[in-house]
C-alpha cells in the first residue's frame, strides 16, 4: 500500500510537470511541491535503518518534532491512562544510544533528583581500576546436569512468537548468536525464527505446553524430547507464572492463530488458544521436582529451571521443602517482577497482583540460602534491566544473571507506542501485520541488539571494577544504598533481613518461623 501511495505521488508530480509545460503556472507550483515529497517518500521506503520511515514515509519525519514535546505529552498520557508503565525517557534514550553504537554521555550531570526517597546508588572505591573481563559468564548446571551452560550476564527475556513479529524474533535471535547470549523463547514454543539466527535458546514451557503438547493439551514427553535435543536449546525453563499477569494463563485470539503460529504451538489454526492458569503435569512441590527431573532426563542432561512471579512466601518455601524431600534441585530460578510485561494484560493484574522484582528476588535468594540450597541453584532477574547499574543492583539483591524484555524491544526499534495489543505496532516489533513486519530490517536490528547487550554488560563490568572489586561474585547488599527519608540513606544490608546458610533448617528466625513451619512439600501452601 505504501509503495502505491508514493508511486501515485510520482505520477501526480509527472502530470503536474507536463501541464506546467503548457504554461500553466499553478501546475508548475504543484510539480515543485510534489517532486520532493515523492523523492523523500522513495528514499524512506528504500532505507533500512528507520522502521518508522518505512512504515510511514514522509510523515514519519514529524517524529523529531513530536519528540521535542514528548515529556509534556507523556506526562499527560500517564496521568490519564493507568495502563501506561513505560520506561522513563533517560533510560529509553540510553538503550537507543547503545543500540546505535553511540556513546550516550550527557552534559551537566544527572537529570535525576538524588534527594527523592527511593533514590539508589552504588558505592565506588579509591581502589578503582579498569575492567579486564567485559563478558563474564555464569554456569547453569548442578551436579545432576551433564550439559551445563555458561550464560551471559544480560540475556533476552521471554517474548513469544505471536506476541512479537517474525522479524523481531529473528533479529533478537541473530543478535544473541553474534553477542553470545541467550534468547528465552517465551511460552509460545520454538518457531523457525528462533532457530534461523543460530542463537542459544532457553526453551520456556508454560502451562499450555506449546510445542510439546498432545491433542488434549497435556504434556507430551515424546514431543518434548524431540525439540529439547535441538543443539540450539541450551536450557529449559518451566513457567509457573509471569510478572504481567501472575495467576492468569495467556490468551491468543483465534484471528491471530495463523498456520505458522499454529504449527509452532501445536494447536489448531484459527482457534483461540488459552493457557491454563496452572500446570496439569504436577500439583505439589514434590511432583514439581519430579517433573524437573523428568525434563532433565528427557533433554539429555541440559539445565532445567523455572520462572515465577513470587506470590506467597510460603509457596516458595514449599518448593524448597520439595527440593529437600526429593533431592532433586532445579539448576536455576528466574524471578519475574510484577512490574514486568511487554504486551497487554489486565490493568488490575499489572498494577496490584504479584510481588515486585526487588522483593521477589530477595525472597527467593534468602529462601534458598536459608534452606541450604543456594550454592546449587543460580538465580536470574527478569525485569526492567536496561543499564549496567541495573545489572549490578540486581546482583547485589541476590541475582546471578539478568534478562531483559523491554530494553531488547527498544533495541529492535520499539518506541513505546503502547499498541502491542492492537496489531498496529508502528515499528513492526509487536505485530503480525505483514507490511509492518517487513518494514523491520533484520540485519540492521540484529546489529543494534548486539551493540546494546555488549555495551550494557561492559558498563556493568566497569562499574564493578570502579567499586574496587575483581568480579561480580564479590558484590553484596552492603554495596547498594537507598535513600529512605530526608537526608538518611541505608544500605540494603541494613534495610532488609538476610538469612545465613542453612538457618531455616537449624533455627529459623522469628520473622520466618511461622512461614517455614506452614510450608509443605506435599502442597503449594
Amino acid at each position: 500500500m505504501r509503495p502505491v501511495i508514493v508511486g501515485t505521488v510520482w505520477v501526480l508530480a509527472a502530470v503536474a510537470a507536463g501541464l506546467a509545460l503548457g504554461h500553466h503556472i499553478g501546475w508548475g507550483v504543484a510539480a515543485v511541491l510534489l517532486t520532493p515529497i515523492a523523492v523523500l517518500g522513495t528514499a524512506d521506503l528504500v532505507q533500512k535503518r528507520h522502521t518508522i520511515l518505512r512504515v510511514y514515509p514522509v510523515v514519519g519525519h514529524l517524529r523529531p518534532l513530536l519528540e521535542s514535546v514528548r515529556p509534556q505529552i507523556r506526562q499527560y498520557f500517564i496521568e490519564s491512562n493507568t495502563e501506561a508503565a513505560p520506561f522513563d525517557r533517560e533510560t529509553r534514550d540510553l538503550v537507543y544510544d547503545r543500540a546505535r553504537g553511540t556513546k550516550g554521555d550527557e552534559p551537566f550531570g544527572t537529570e535525576r533528583d538524588v534527594n527523592v526517597v527511593g533514590y539508589e546508588f552504588l558505592r565506588h572505591s579509591l581502589r578503582a581500576r579498569f575492567a579486564d573481563d567485559l563478558d563474564p559468564r555464569v554456569r547453569l548446571g548442578g551436579p545432576d546436569c551433564s550439559q551445563p551452560y555458561d550464560i551471559a550476564l544480560l540475556n533476552v527475556s521471554a517474548m513469544s512468537f505471536g506476541a512479537l513479529s517474525a522479524n523481531a524474533i529473528e533479529a533478537l535471535n541473530a543478535g544473541a548468536a553474534r553477542g553470545r547470549f541467550a534468547h528465552d523463547t517465551g511460552e509460545g514454543g520454538i518457531s523457525p525464527y528462533h532457530l534461523r539466527g543460530g542463537g542459544d535458546l532457553i526453551w520456556e514451557i508454560g502451562s499450555g505446553y506449546f510445542g510439546c503438547r498432545d491433542a488434549d493439551g497435556n504434556f507430551d514427553p515424546v514431543a518434548f524430547a524431540e525439540k529439547a535435543a535441538l543443539p540450539a536449546v541450551k536450557a529449559i525453563s518451566v513457567k509457573l507464572s509471569q510478572g504481567a499477569k501472575p495467576g492468569l494463563g495467556g490468551v491468543l485470539p483465534g484471528a491471530k492463530v495463523s498456520a505458522e503460529i499454529a504449527a509452532t504451538r501445536g494447536v489448531a489454526v484459527g482457534r483461540t488458544v488459552v493457557s491454563p492458569p496452572a500446570h496439569r503435569a504436577f500439583a505439589t512441590p514434590i511432583a514439581f521436582m519430579e517433573f524437573v527431573a523428568l525434563l532433565r532426563r528427557l533433554s539429555g542432561g541440559k539445565p532445567v529451571g523455572f520462572k515465577l512471579c513470587v506470590g506467597a512466601r510460603t509457596e516458595f518455601l514449599s518448593i524448597c521443602k520439595g527440593i529437600i524431600a526429593t533431592g532433586v534441585a532445579p539448576d536455576f530460578v528466574i524471578v519475574d517482577g510484577a512490574e514486568g510485561g511487554t504486551g497487554a494484560a489486565p490493568v488490575e493484574f499489572e498494577d496490584h497482583v504479584g510481588m515486585p522484582l526487588t522483593e521477589g528476588l530477595m525472597l527467593v535468594h534468602n529462601s534458598l540460602v536459608g534452606a541450604g540450597l543456594r550454592d546449587r541453584i543460580r538465580i536470574g532477574a527478569s525485569g526492567k534491566v536496561a543499564s549496567g547499574v541495573d545489572i549490578v543492583s540486581r546482583i547485589c539483591q541476590g541475582a546471578d544473571f539478568t534478562l531483559s524484555a523491554r530494553a531488547m524491544m527498544f533495541a529492535v526499534g520499539c518506541i513505546q507506542a503502547l499498541k502491542c495489543n492492537t496489531n498496529r505496532c508502528p515499528t513492526g516489533v509487536a505485530t503480525q501485520d505483514p507490511g509492518r513486519v517487513r518494514a523491520l530490517d533484520v540485519d540492521d536490528k540484529t546489529a543494534r541488539v548486539v551493540n546494546f547487550q555488549r555495551a550494557t554488560v561492559a558498563s556493568a563490568a566497569q562499574i564493578v571494577a570502579s567499586m574496587g572489586l575483581s568480579g561480580f561474585d564479590e558484590l553484596c547488599p552492603a554495596m547498594l544504598n537507598r535513600r529512605i527519608e530526608g537526608q538518611r540513606t541505608l544500605t540494603y544490608a541494613e534495610i532488609y533481613e538476610w538469612l545465613m546458610p542453612g538457618e531455616l533448617l537449624d533455627d529459623p528466625p522469628e520473622s520466618w518461623r511461622s512461614d517455614w513451619i506452614e510450608a509443605s512439600a506435599d502442597e503449594f501452601v
